[in-house]
């Protein structure tokens, strides 16, 4: 038996293959020749082995960020069914340059092109990854209408590398052989052929397909938006001049939930994420999506069922980590594939109208805007050539490129209008047993926040097309939303609060919390806000002794809760930069006060005041306050201050408010004791806390009528959700008697306290 004989792979190493060479002293040189080339292959398999070691963790690596989407998938799916948002806007999982670096790891499999895949175990997670990519780019859908033109570019131009990169690199595997020829046999009762190389190319039109789709649904997103937004302002103005009078008895919040309720269905319908999951292209995605399921499941559930002779379970570098990336995948398919295939049937009955009554024409016709925003360029003109010859010839070519791509818009609309009807084929009893699920799912109405007399909801309905029409369960679903969120809030309401404003005296605490009778120590002006005098006032009765410290909690609860109120009557009504820099440093004030028990990094500690009268309670703070403010003073040496510090604004503040009631108190005969001064600053506060809450129905407005599109239902649920938490404070104001004031003049504490001291004596 010769030399070369004993050579067994795995047995020995290179080192032990150069040792038998050396003593191979009487061989023949053919002999040597050929174990030196077997050690070089030994090193060779060596050197691979170590460089693959760390492939197992690049496995786990690919199957944690894989879970990472399917984590944000699943979200979206909750969020959509727990709002009842049945067409599932995209708000964890959406289209961004994170989410495209995360799918990029998740993608190694199909963009690797060194690592051998020779068991069925490794082609079907090869082919895994492009169904979940697939199933990935089909969620985005929505996403893209968030996202303004310069976003949008870049994040197509993100997406469209990767899907062109791993397209090119599976046409590699399939030339090399990567990609191999393993017959399918739980389908070989349809096809003999249909293995996975078949089913590789599958993918790949699916997921150029929906390329394809996702830059056509991407060039109609401006011009819808514009479209949605005309329609807005419309009936925006119908509905301000359009008051009934038969409606004028009605209490504020009655009419507030009206507003609310309207515009809450402007603000659904008109939202980007719902007119996009409403166009054909999306339910086109959806069936791709659906087939591409479908066909995962099969080559899924050959790895267990399959038979493939003697094939090793792990032939790759990958080892047992590929069966985490095809399990952990298989799973995003399902999971991804939730969202799609609901969203179809949801906005199956928002589309009925058109597809059982239009149907010749939807396929047939392609309306304007879907080739707009590409006529708008193809008529724009050129600016970056100054030679008349040269800027012919490529204004002429640029409307060649885009003549041509008009039509392949209007060719893949057509398309995905056709692919569109495929859902309106299940049978009619099937649609109808959806329907009749549907409307038991939807909640009906609570009595107390739908109006009846409130029209017709559905004039409120925003679309990009003239001839759709919501019906009546999409419209109700809608309806109920904003009633849930309103019934929710009320829940959350501030018994502390309510108490306090129990003690509201009729807004004599905002004329007399500040006089004139005191002396300014500053050089200019500081404008007084709501948030301001209350933080002050709260101070000063924290720090008194003598108060049991439930009180003194219940006063800080109810004030905390007060002030986020207030904050919203400011950042919504006094938006001028003074006012913004007074409220800032009124936040983080507050934020001492409550968290630290502190002002102007002072311990307001009941002990340090214990023994004192409140004269003196009163004047420690006053002489505090003008110390800080003259050696500010000084520092300034008399010049102006546009943004003055928090300190400053607090020592001002303070100042003022603690000589004005030491200047009330002197008119006294009696020394006012610790209690009535607490119930006195408590008064002062619920005072200025109702006539600021005065301003909350047109804070309830205002955050209605935002003027941003893809901020308006945000903007609207937090206007419901307010309504909700404030219902009883507005109810318990409507009571009052308001003064006559000039409704912009009612949002400013300045602007009351010059209105009081005129009619009040």
């Amino acid at each position: 038996m010769s030399t070369l004989e004993y050579y067994v792979p795995g047995v020995y190493s290179h080192g032990d293959c150069h040792k038998i060479v050396d003593s191979l002293e009487c061989g023949t040189s053919s002999q040597t020749q050929t174990l030196e080339y077997i050690c070089s292959m030994v090193d060779d398999w060596e050197i691979q082995g170590t460089y693959s070691e760390p492939m197992v963790w690049i496995g786990i690596y690919i199957a944690v960020a894989s879970l990472l989407c399917i984590l944000a998938m699943a979200a979206d799916l909750l969020h959509g069914f727990w709002n009842n948002k049945l067409w599932f806007p995209c708000k964890y999982f959406s289209l961004n340059a994170a989410s495209i670096t995360v799918i990029t790891v998740t993608m190694k499999l199909p963009v690797d092109l060194s690592s051998e895949m020779p068991s069925y175990m490794d082609q079907a997670a090869k082919l895994g990854s492009l169904a979940f990519m697939c199933t990935m780019m089909t969620n985005f859908m929505p996403s893209l209408a968030a996202m303004d033109n310069k976003t949008l570019l870049a994040n197509i131009i993100g997406l469209s590398i990767l899907v062109i990169t791993m397209i090119v690199n599976i046409c590699i595997d399939i030339y090399t052989g990567a990609i191999k020829h393993i017959n399918l046999n739980l389908l070989s009762v349809y096809s003999s052929s249909f293995d996975c190389v078949v089913v590789a190319y599958i993918y790949m039109a699916m997921i150029l397909l929906l390329l394809i789709i996702m830059i056509s649904a991407s060039l109609i997103i401006p011009t819808s938006k514009e479209i949605l937004e005309v329609r807005y302002q419309t009936r925006n103005k119908t509905y301000l001049t359009d008051q009934h009078p038969e409606h004028t008895q009605r209490s504020i919040v009655e009419k507030l939930r009206q507003h609310v309720t309207r515009y809450w269905v402007m603000a659904e319908t008109g939202s980007p994420q719902f007119v996009m999951a409403s166009i054909p292209l999306s339910t086109a995605s959806a069936v791709i999506c659906g087939i591409v399921l479908i066909l995962n499941l099969f080559v899924v559930f050959e790895v267990p069922f399959g038979y493939h002779g003697k094939q090793k379970v792990y032939g790759s570098a990958y080892k047992w980590s590929i069966l985490f990336i095809v399990i952990t995948q298989s799973i995003g398919v399902l999971v991804g594939a939730i969202a799609p295939i609901f969203r179809c049937f949801s906005v199956l009955s928002f589309k009925l109208v058109i597809k059982w009554n239009m149907i010749h024409l939807m396929v047939l016709e392609v309306e304007e805007y879907w080739t707009q925003k590409l006529s708008e360029w193809k008529q724009s003109p050129i600016h970056f050539l100054s030679s008349g010859r040269s800027r012919t010839l490529v204004y002429n070519l640029k409307g060649i490129i885009i003549s041509l791509c008009i039509k392949l818009q209007k060719v893949i609309v057509i398309s995905c209008k056709g692919i569109s009807l495929i859902p309106t084929v299940i049978p009619i009893y099937v649609v109808y047993y959806w329907k009749s699920v549907e409307a038991m799912l939807v909640t009906q109405p609570d009595e107390s926040g739908t109006d009846n007399t409130d029209g017709d909801l559905s004039n409120y309905v925003l679309q990009i097309h003239d001839e759709m029409e919501l019906v009546e369960t999409t419209l109700m679903r809608i309806s109920n939303s904003v009633n849930s969120y309103i019934l929710e809030a009320e829940k959350e309401q501030n018994k502390d609060l309510l108490e306090l404003l129990d003690k509201f005296t009729g807004f004599k605490g905002v004329e007399n919390f500040d006089t004139d009778h005191v002396q300014s120590l500053l050089s200019f002006e500081i404008v007084n806000s709501w948030s301001l005098p209350i933080v002050t006032l709260t101070c000063i009765a924290v720090a008194l002794p003598n108060i049991p410290k439930d009180k003194t909690k219940s006063l800080l609860r109810s004030v905390g809760e007060g002030l986020s109120y207030t904050h919203q009557v400011e950042e919504n009504l006094n938006c001028e930069k003074e006012y913004v820099n007074i409220r800032k440093a009124t936040i983080i004030l507050w934020n001492e006060v409550e968290h630290k028990c502190k002002w102007l990094d002072k311990a307001l500690q009941k002990d340090d005041f214990r023994g004192k009268t409140t004269r003196e309670i009163l004047k420690w703070f006053s002489n505090r306050a003008n110390e800080f403010v003259t050696e500010f003073n000084r520092s300034i040496n008399g010049e102006m201050v546009q943004n003055p510090p928090k300190e400053l604004i607090a020592a001002n503040s303070m100042y003022r408010i603690a000589e004005t009631i030491l200047l009330r108190d002197e008119s006294n005969r009696e020394a006012t004791t610790e209690k009535q001064l607490f119930a006195l600053l408590s008064g002062m506060i619920a005072d200025i806390l109702g006539a600021c809450f005065t301003n909350l129905p047109r804070v309830i407005i205002v955050k209605c009528h935002e003027s941003v599109i893809e901020k308006r239902e945000a903007s609207v649920k937090a206007a419901a959700k307010l309504l909700g938490k404030t219902s009883k404070i507005i109810e318990r104001l409507e009571a009052c008697e308001l003064p006559s004031m000039d409704p912009d003049k009612m949002s400013y504490v300045d602007e009351w306290r010059l209105y009081l001291k005129q009619i009040i004596p």
